[in-house]
């Protein structure tokens, strides 16, 4: 009676350690495919993001200022800057 119980517990305690294996696993693996998935999406989604531009000085004012110019075509004075 006594080998018969032990064996019984002996089982029922293998079992049981698988079963809690198996959930685990599941588990992690559940875990790994939820992480997965959403490390796809945002490497899809900053694909979608607008790029950032550059902001550059105005060439114009770099450079030396433009001598006006100015001349008459006989009804006024015109002046271009």
């Amino acid at each position: 009676m006594q080998s018969i119980r032990t064996l019984l517990l002996t089982a029922a305690g293998i079992a049981f350690t698988l079963m809690a294996f198996v959930f685990t696993a599941s588990l992690g693996l559940a875990l790994a495919g939820i992480i997965s998935v959403l490390m796809i999406a945002s490497a899809l989604s900053a694909r979608f993001l607008p790029k950032p531009v550059r902001a550059r000085a105005n060439r114009e004012t770099s450079r030396p200022a433009r001598e006006p110019r100015i001349w008459n075509d006989g009804r006024g004075t015109i002046i271009d800057l």
